[in-house]
């Protein structure tokens, strides 16, 4: 395994942030972050990940197999769910933005500024 799945995490949270610092879109910005979030998904199954084992269901193996850890693929699935929400409710933010100023280019949002 090594470190290959760690690197693919580093790299995809680097393109995301690359996207949300060059953005000139609320709606790409919302898109990178969700991008960024990802990186989450793969670093946590490569932590939780384990050579040669199978699904943790035990009603059909012996107690002496090895398996993956529930734990991390848990919080993998509460991940999704909360990038899902997340990415939702920004997008609402930003739909609300688009009717008030009528634009989604931040720079251009000048009535948010003190």
């Amino acid at each position: 395994m090594g470190q290959l799945p760690f690197l693919v995490a580093g790299w995809i949270l680097l393109c995301g942030m690359y996207g949300l610092a060059t953005s000139r879109n609320l709606v790409h910005a919302v898109g990178c972050l969700a991008v960024t979030q990802s990186s989450t998904y793969v670093l946590l199954l490569a932590v939780g990940y384990r050579r040669g084992a199978t699904a943790p269901v035990f009603s059909d193996t012996s107690v002496h197999t090895p398996v993956v850890d529930p734990v991390v693929q848990a919080l993998a699935l509460t991940d999704v769910v909360v990038g899902a929400t997340v990415t939702a409710l920004l997008l609402a933010l930003v739909v609300q933005l688009a009717k008030r100023y009528g634009t989604v280019d931040p720079h251009e949002l000048t009535a948010l500024r003190g």
